[in-house]
């Protein structure tokens, strides 16, 4: 920002991080409510964004004359696809990017006789029945293969069904359009692999986020997580903790393994007085050098084509290999759905996680199912 206010004196901006809140997508609805929204918005959830245009909140970005290039020299078609409103414009800026991949404790593995990560659900139980045990004879297990959090706060499926789910359908979302997408074979397969877990006791029904951190303490050996565990881990690690990450399993090894991307975007509101300004910075903001400083400054992943190819960020992936790892893995990720009821749709989806998968008061059948049909609903 320094940078910019020094090369444009009639362009100043003010920089402000977002008010304290349940979430950031909260602060904003209460901002554009009380008409005290920014000018440009740096952590915008796509998932949120129709919801935006569908009141009239956003700036469509692909009226300025070089958006096409700047998207093209940026992106992939299936980002810029991916990014596309339901009216045919685009109201955002795919900025950067969190994989979910699997997090796992390689001496734990090794112990229990693996020398590689688990890729598929047959070897993922294979691990968990040798790795969950209980360690100190107390009649309690101790040791876990993994975990993920019971709440059925919507955004929490982020970090099981839902890339589970892009796995396991070869990169597939929720909706095609109006229609939902998830009502088949392969979310029982998902719903089924989860309530396993549950069911044999390879993860804790425990609420464990109040302890210290479980992963890196070798409580448990796997976790489903994005490149912001690398900076917790290097600093909380003992000297003896080995790790890496991996794909996140599925239940074969056909082709690439995709997950979820976790993307914020970059918006510009329509209350803005200064569109065309805010435009500009914009730009800055998705720059090669602007990216290069992200990943510098704060270890965060740009949605970037050819970003490893690219001999501008090469010295900082040789410095940082797992965020490499990431980076591979931006290749075959996708996003969310363009739905204003997206938030709607995961939260019945969390409360059929919760009744099949960690209590097993439905089948996967039925609760895909069921599931589905309140989608449905929703969408009417």
């Amino acid at each position: 920002m320094q940078e910019w206010n020094a090369a444009h004196p009639t362009i100043q901006v003010k920089h402000q991080p977002i008010p304290e809140g349940r979430s950031s997508e909260e602060v904003v609805l209460a901002a554009i409510v009380g008409k005290t929204t920014p000018d440009v918005f740096c952590s915008m959830w796509p998932g949120d964004v129709e919801l935006y245009v569908r009141a009239r909140s956003l700036v469509a970005l692909d009226q300025f004359a070089d958006f096409d290039s700047l998207a093209h020299d940026r992106f992939s078609e299936d980002k810029i696809l991916e990014a596309r409103s339901r009216d045919g414009h685009t109201y955002q800026i795919l900025w950067k990017t969190n994989p979910i991949m699997m997090a796992y404790n390689k001496k734990m593995f090794a112990e229990a006789g693996f020398t590689d990560p688990p890729t598929t659900y047959e070897q993922y139980l294979q691990a968990a029945e040798r790795i969950t045990r209980d360690t100190n004879g107390d009649g309690y297990i101790d040791r876990w293969i993994g975990i993920t959090q019971i709440m059925v706060t919507w955004w929490q499926r982020f970090f099981d069904y839902y890339p589970l789910y892009i796995a396991a359908s070869g990169g597939k979302m929720l909706l095609d359009g109006d229609r939902v997408n998830f009502n088949n074979a392969t979310s029982i397969e998902v719903f089924r692999f989860l309530q396993t877990l549950f069911q044999q006791g390879y993860f804790p029904k425990e609420r464990m986020d109040a302890r210290a951190d479980v992963f890196i303490h070798g409580i448990v050996a796997t976790r489903f997580t994005g490149p912001w565990a690398i900076s917790q881990i290097e600093k909380f690690k003992g000297p003896d903790f080995e790790y890496d990450f991996a794909p996140i399993p599925r239940p074969s090894e056909d082709g690439p393994t995709y997950t979820y991307g976790d993307y914020k975007s970059i918006i510009i509101f329509k209350n803005s007085k200064y569109p065309e300004q805010a435009w500009q910075f914009v730009k800055h903001l998705v720059s090669r050098q602007a990216d290069l400083d992200l990943l510098q400054i704060a270890n965060q992943l740009p949605v970037r084509k050819n970003v490893l190819q690219d001999s501008l960020f090469q010295d900082y992936f040789k410095r940082n290999p797992m965020m490499a790892k990431f980076a591979r893995q931006a290749e075959f990720v996708r996003g969310a759905d363009s739905s204003p009821v997206l938030r709607e749709i995961f939260d019945a989806i969390s409360q059929e996680f919760e009744a099949c998968v960690v209590y097993g008061k439905k089948s996967p059948e039925e609760a895909v199912a069921s599931m589905a049909e309140r989608a449905e609903l929703i969408m009417e």
